[in-house]
């Protein structure tokens, strides 16, 4: 059966469960005997045991299967929740997500058993219940060490009959130095699909080569024509160990017995079938004539390289659905009003009606777009929930007690931007963590609870969404942040000393400047906050930052709703028409050209209190100057954070919506211009990326 189809279904599906196990497993170490949790973990266990065995990932089935044995004792009072019990339950939903994340990019789970993990949750659960610790499974050898299966297997290979196609296939795989391995096959006795387990295994060892030979046929073996037991000949240039395991990892196959084979020459007279226990020795019979057929109509092909399978899946309200429905209807209503008037006899396009129905059709399609942009809305709490097991893991490793509070999980962004704001948000929190709250004794000195806070707030504001992160720790260090600084040569102690605090922050995000002691896997590494800034503003989104020294810090990180579709200003600039996200813009303003100020030879204005320099996108974009200047000049004020400029424009054509077009590896070298859109008489306008202009 192929299960390719349903990849995307199951990593979604295991990813949810794999949060409800944290978040339970998080609850169960606060409240070890709250039934309701240990009965919601067996059940998320017992799932992801079910759909991994139904999609033949059996690694995952064996691992979740021996959570589920635990849980099922502690549900029946035969065993206690220990701490112990609840790092090894971590390791094991660490295991389960390197296995989806080897299905992610190859749509197979690997070859990494966990063998010590599986034991050490079951030493954990001998012991629970007083039971004798079992001993750990002695590696099976891969070649033929017991004599009886041994003489099975070689009584399935002297009397293989191959015909020429076989042995040629054969001898040319041993040309090209592969390895070719004969393999026996014996399933479960009273097992109901034998051919549907003979297929899984097939599709277990074609992971490492290619199978020549199948006794008996495939179509044979697909009607169920053999007994017990099938055999097969494959070529890989892989050990027979990693095959041999992959071919026994299969539910209800008894055993599998293997070793490599050789086409003998050493009598003249007759073909010879060998199979060697070892490169130096090996048993040969004399082979009987090859037949005359040989059925390869249904041989399964090789299977290339698994392709990576990204979750492109959006649970969507029923009632966000039936609205678009019911938009949908409306649009073909307004189309066949239309479609009516110009079909008419008189076909006047001028009339009151016709403007009425292009009306209603504005309102439709206006509704439609904020139907869509909701469905593809998805709230935050996706990304955020794995952040308490990560403050929780740090908090052991950092040797700090922490505790992280969240708000607002439930504020929805568009899921393009959810997708890539976990990491910045991840490295942030893990910022507070390591350089952020101090140690216990500093804090216990400086009369501060014992337990560290690190905070993270999301909520909606206009057009854009707010996510604060931050923390009640030591606050930074802007005098060491300064000293830094000067030692790395960026300034001289007098240029340093002329600095805002802010400016001494803003530090912080440039290249490479890293503020830890020593580099360790938590943060530091040199590549700190500018990474986490360049992935917000990839996504049209800005980052500041508030400290107090010794009181605390805070991230404020502000993203766009939706990336997809935005209200912009239509701008020209000599000729070319341009666009400027509405959210960037303060205000727009006409001024004279003797208003213009200079500080440094920079072109500024002074505005309400404020000095705004003047950006003027003609010099900046290579295009040339103005024969002659104009007395008046417009000008759009646009924002980010609190930082200000004015972008000197030819003409204003107004407020538009416009749907985003990435200009791909086109022009990736010019990051002032963030993508394109086309306009209604089917002209290109760029959009200008303010946050990188600033």
């Amino acid at each position: 059966m192929d299960v390719s189809q349903y990849l995307e279904i199951f990593i979604d599906e295991t990813n949810g469960h794999l949060q409800d196990l944290s978040d339970c497993i998080m609850t169960l170490e606060k409240e070890p005997d709250n039934k309701d949790t240990i009965n919601e973990i067996f059940r998320a266990a017992h799932s992801l045991k079910g759909m991994a065995g139904t999609m033949g990932f059996k690694r995952m089935q064996r691992l979740t299967h021996d959570m589920e044995n635990v849980f099922q004792e502690v549900r029946s009072d035969k065993m206690k929740v220990t701490s112990e019990l609840i790092d090894i339950l971590f390791q094991c939903l660490d295991a389960i997500e390197g296995y989806l994340d080897n299905v992610k990019e190859t749509s197979d789970e690997g070859t990494d058993d966990n063998e010590a993990i599986i034991q050490e949750l079951n030493r954990i659960l001998a012991e629970g219940l007083g039971q004798p610790v079992p001993e750990a499974p002695k590696q099976e050898a891969a070649n033929l060490e017991n004599a009886e299966d041994g003489n099975k297997f070689v009584k399935k290979f002297v009397n293989l009959e191959l015909n020429e196609d076989e042995k040629h296939a054969v001898l040319t795989a041993q040309e090209k130095g592969l390895n070719v391995y004969g393999f026996t096959t014996y399933v479960q006795d009273g097992c109901l699909l034998k051919a549907a387990r003979a297929f899984l295994v097939f599709k277990a060892v074609e992971e490492f080569g290619e199978i020549l030979i199948y006794r008996p046929g495939p179509n044979d073996i697909e009607d169920e024509k053999f007994e017990s037991d099938f055999t097969f000949c494959l070529s890989t240039d892989q050990d027979l160990e990693p095959v041999l395991s992959a071919a026994k990892a299969v539910s209800e196959i008894e055993d599998v017995i293997a070793d490599v084979f050789h086409i003998g020459t050493e009598e003249p007279a007759a073909e010879q079938t060998q199979i060697a226990k070892a490169p130096e020795t090996a048993k040969a019979a004399k082979a009987p004539e090859a037949p005359k057929k040989q059925v390869a109509a249904k041989q399964p092909a090789k299977k290339g390289a698994g392709k990576p399978v990204t979750n492109r899946t959006i649970r969507v309200d029923i009632e966000k659905l039936d609205a678009l429905m019911n938009q949908v209807s409306e649009l073909i209503i307004a189309k066949n009003s239309i479609v009516s008037i110009s079909t008419s006899d008189d076909g006047n396009f001028e009339s009151q009606l016709f403007h009425e129905q292009i009306e209603y059709l504005e309102r439709i399609t206006t509704n439609l777009h904020e139907s869509v942009m909701k469905v593809r809305m998805v709230p935050i709490e996706s990304v955020v929930n794995k952040f308490p097991r990560m403050i929780r893991d740090l908090s052991k490793t950092l040797n700090k007690k922490m505790e992280l509070q969240m708000t607002g999980e439930d504020t929805e962004l568009d899921r393009t931007v959810v997708d890539q704001i976990g990491d910045p948000l991840q490295h942030l929190l893990r910022n507070s963590a390591d350089h952020g709250l101090e140690s216990t004794e500093l804090r216990a000195e400086r009369g501060k609870p014992e337990v560290g806070t690190i905070f993270l707030n999301a909520f909606q504001e206009g057009n854009n969404v707010i996510i604060e992160v931050g923390d009640d720790g030591n606050g930074i260090d802007t005098e060491r942040v300064k000293q830094k600084a000067i030692e790395r040569g960026m300034f001289t102690q007098e240029q340093a000393d002329s600095l805002s605090q802010k400016e001494i922050i803003d530090l912080l995000f440039m290249p490479s400047f890293s503020m830890a002691k020593e580099i360790t896997d938590i943060s530091g590494r040199g590549v700190g906050l500018d990474v986490v800034k360049s992935n917000i503003e990839a996504l049209g989104g800005d980052v500041e930052v508030k400290s107090s020294l010794g009181v605390g810090s805070k991230f404020t990180v502000r993203l766009p709703l939706t990336l997809a579709i935005i209200q912009a200003l239509m701008v020209e600039i000599h000729e070319e028409k341009y666009a400027i996200a509405l959210g960037s813009i303060q205000s727009i303003e006409n001024i004279n050209v003797d208003e213009i100020r200079y500080v440094q030879a920079k072109e500024v204005i002074h505005m309400r209190g404020a000095v705004i320099p003047l950006v003027r996108l003609d010099h900046m974009l290579d295009m040339g100057s103005e024969e002659e200047e104009k007395d008046s000049l417009i000008v759009v004020i646009v924002r980010k954070g609190d930082k200000q400029a004015g972008i000197i424009v030819d003409k204003l054509f107004g407020q538009q919506e416009i749907v985003i077009k990435s200009l791909g590896k086109y022009i990736k070298g010019n990051k002032v211009i963030s993508g394109a859109t086309i306009l209604g008489d089917g002209e290109v306008a760029l959009i200008l990326d303010v946050n990188t202009l600033m």
